[in-house]
């Protein structure tokens, strides 16, 4: 167990007026406890209580091994995987872990009538969203092995290239450079295709004057790198240098504008402003980002209704868009980490209006 990281946890849940709480999803065990283990249909989850108990259930086909501090409950294929669970926790109110499922969920309230399940997650997740300095290590070179990764992606923007061809190409990539393997697809989208903001690449063949918006993510090292990128291919019109120009200027604002105390609601204005100045607020069609960390997408919101204050040692990308239906789209993705006076943005590969020739 992470004792340092346990206690941040354990401090949450007293704020939360929580005394026992389940957390179930893989990446919130790994940050407390170093293990890691994919499920599937099988249940797994650590209980925590404020007192420091820490106990993980599991089925014996997960090959954990003890820890100090740590309790092992184990269950074999064919047993009630709620049994030795139901009998070690409190009653009362208990944290449910947002991402656990309703079957185990069930089978756990029909054998303890005297519980009270609450959701539960913000105790870990709010422990998460301020990275340690492993953490913050893990985010810099996840996020060097992106601009390396970007680079050979945009090397293979030519004559005759596919979207598909390119996306998969990628995966191959973060797998050669240390990746871990991730259930996402990369974004490549190609002229109209972009504007699409998740676009699934496709079969569509580049052309001539098209943009290419290279959206790339992927685990390293179980820590995430995400980055956009957009480039155009022979030739970019003056609409299409207009609006990357809104773009850029609309990421720089907001990376400008980061700094401990500003509530993530007004890193986004300073982002969406630019670009409603511009004519083309109407276009940006989602939040400026997203907290990155275990998970890709995590706590917090960097968005226009999100209070949250940012703090140091917060990751989130900042990635404004404009998208023209039936047209194009631009997108220009940075992680940034909140210092003591200001930001690092974590990703270095150029931002410059690209045409490839």
């Amino acid at each position: 167990m992470n004792r340092k990281r346990l206690k941040k946890v354990i401090d949450q849940m007293q704020k939360e007026g929580l005394s026992q709480i389940l957390v179930t999803a893989a990446p919130s065990v790994y940050y407390l406890t170093g293990i890691w283990v994919e499920p599937f249909e099988r249940m797994f989850a650590l209980y925590l209580r404020d007192d420091g108990t820490a106990k993980l259930f599991g089925n014996e086909l997960f090959c954990l091994r003890p820890q100090e501090g740590l309790e092992l409950i184990l269950h074999k294929d064919g047993e009630n995987p709620v049994a030795g669970l139901s009998a070690a926790l409190r009653p009362g109110k208990i944290g449910i872990d947002k991402t656990w499922k309703a079957g185990f969920l069930i089978g756990l309230l029909q054998s303890r009538s005297d519980l009270t399940p609450v959701e539960g997650s913000a105790p870990v997740d709010l422990a998460r969203m301020r990275k340690d300095e492993e953490e913050i290590e893990a985010m810099r070179h996840a996020s060097r092995i992106n601009d390396r990764v970007m680079a050979a992606a945009v090397g293979m923007v030519r004559e005759g290239a596919r979207e598909n061809e390119i996306a998969l190409a990628v995966q191959n990539l973060y797998a050669q450079n240390g990746g871990d393997h991730s259930p996402e697809i990369e974004i490549a989208s190609f002229g109209a295709n972009a504007a699409d903001p998740h676009h699934e690449p496709s079969d569509t063949v580049l052309k001539d004057g098209d943009c290419v918006v290279l959206d790339l993510f992927n685990p390293i090292r179980r820590y995430w790198c995400d980055m956009t990128r957009t480039v155009f291919f022979r030739s970019a019109g003056a609409r299409q240098r207009e609006v990357y120009d809104a773009v850029k200027r609309a990421n720089l604002a907001a990376e400008t504008f980061i700094r401990p105390g500003v509530p993530m609601s007004e890193i986004d204005r300073a982002a969406r402003s630019v670009l409603e100045q511009a004519g083309y607020g109407k276009y940006f069609t989602h939040r400026l980002g997203h907290g990155c960390g275990l998970d890709c997408h995590e706590s917090p919101d960097n968005g226009p209704s999100c209070g949250v204050i940012a703090r140091p040692g917060m990751v989130f990308s900042v990635e404004p868009g404009a998208y023209l239906p039936g047209e194009f789209g631009v997108r220009i993705e940075d992680l940034v980490l909140v210092t003591d006076s200001g930001c690092e943005v974590l990703n270095r590969y150029t931002k410059d209006l690209t045409v490839i020739s």
